[in-house]
């Protein structure tokens, strides 16, 4: 593969990443929010949740003061807002008292009070305020629990919501009767509101047996606290159509789809043609088999349109965990079209999270070269044992291709490009 390849996909994953900077997208937003008669308190939560703030620093002109919470190493300089720093993706004590203080900053407001909510995708785990009778270490296990069953960000988080003090529009209900202004960054398949970062300023239109039913199907093993606790009324979260929602607002200020246009451009720009699969969701591996049968299809037969084409998706894969290897998701489908194509027509890919880090590595993603497969072969890597091993973070470490970015600040979640040259001989 030409470096000048390599170099494409790349620029094309900053400009999916630039596009949804909180510096680049925030500003707009805040000059349509008027200024109100009493306090404005900035609160917020997620892997964007640092550079949200710097933006409202730099571009409200009027006194403001709260808190955001963000995952460890995500934090940006601000003078007003306090910046905390919690874990992604299992939360800790730090996001526990993070939440705690967040939902203390907007009780007793008033009327003349505004609400600016800052929040993106990590908010879940990183706003973590357990209700009453469920402990930060049950809601621990049942979140490591979701991560390795495979099930989707929609279900994990209605989950989350029923478990939650904070989260599910309880934020949205311990503000009233101030206004609140959500300024949300989309993460999300679909961008519903309502599971970004667990919709704490949404109606959430899930119920407590909807998460029962999750959990009865990944069989996890919920603690009996748990299990108990969503068998109440209690855990029962604020529905479409109650007065709390009458004086919110939710915004999106950044999209997925915003970020895929964003590529696009620069794909054209290179002279291949984009084409657009959207946001998509499920196992990584059977997303891979799926983008790698498009990809030869424009290789072999110039459908559904000829080469130079770059297929370009974004949405939130799962891992079912089943090996005890590294790497995330991103990695995962790398690795899955790698072994689909095993070098097949000059293809070349790229696959990362908009937010730098890849599951839990150090990693954003990486990088599958038109001779990744051949490469592994003359190294001795076994790429089809690292693959049952859901060790794609080693293959592609040991190829030289992961792709290191540190924390971006922003998060429209996953990112791929496959790039299809010309015909195949």
């Amino acid at each position: 593969m030409s470096d000048d390849y390599r170099t494409l996909l790349r620029a094309m994953f900053d400009a999916a990443v630039g596009a949804a900077h909180p510096s680049v997208c925030l500003p707009a937003f805040l000059e349509k929010i008027a200024p109100p008669k009493g306090r404005t308190i900035v609160v917020g939560a997620g892997k964007a949740a640092a550079s949200m703030a710097a933006a409202v620093e730099a571009h409200w002109p009027h006194p403001i003061e709260g808190l955001v919470v963000t995952r460890y190493e995500h934090g940006a300089p601000t003078s007003k807002i306090e910046v905390i720093e919690a874990s992604h993706p299992v939360p800790d004590a730090a996001g526990r008292a993070a939440a705690g203080r967040i939902l203390a900053k907007v009780q007793g407001l008033t009327e003349d009070d505004l609400v600016l909510a800052l929040i993106s995708g990590g908010g879940s785990a990183l706003m973590a305020l357990p209700a009453d009778g469920v402990s930060l270490e049950e809601k621990q296990a049942v979140n490591k629990a979701l991560l390795k069953s495979g099930a989707t960000i929609s279900e994990m988080n209605c989950v989350r919501k029923h478990l939650s003090a904070i989260k599910g529009g309880r934020l949205a209900r311990a503000a009233a009767p101030a206004k609140v202004v959500a300024l949300m960054i989309s993460d999300v398949p679909n961008d519903d509101l309502s599971v970004i970062a667990s919709g704490p300023t949404v109606p959430d239109p899930t119920t407590r047996q909807d998460a029962l039913a999750v959990i009865a199907k990944y069989k996890i093993d919920a603690p009996a606290a748990v299990l108990a606790y969503l068998s109440t009324d209690a855990c029962e979260t604020p529905k479409p159509g109650d007065k709390i929602f009458d004086r919110v607002e939710n915004i999106l200020v950044a999209t997925p789809q915003g970020s895929l246009d964003a590529a696009a451009a620069v794909a054209s720009k290179a002279g291949f043609t984009p084409l657009i699969l959207g946001d998509l969701e499920g196992e990584s591996r059977d997303v891979a088999l799926v983008h790698a049968g498009i990809a030869r299809q424009i290789a072999r037969h110039a459908q559904p349109i000829a080469p130079p084409v770059a297929i370009i998706s974004g949405g939130e894969t799962t891992v079912t965990v089943r090996g005890n290897g590294k790497g995330g998701r991103d990695a995962e489908f790398l690795l899955a079209l790698t072994l689909a194509l095993e070098g097949f027509g000059g293809i070349s890919a790229i696959a990362c999270d908009t937010d730098g880090i890849d599951g839990s590595e150090d990693n954003a993603g990486a990088v599958m070269t038109a001779d990744s497969f051949a490469r592994a072969a003359a190294q001795g890597v076994d790429l089809k044992a690292l693959f049952a091993n859901n060790d794609a973070y080693t293959a592609f470490e040991k190829l030289g291709d992961l792709l290191v970015t540190g924390p971006t600040r922003t998060n429209v979640n996953d990112f791929r490009v496959i790039l299809v040259p010309g015909r195949a001989s």
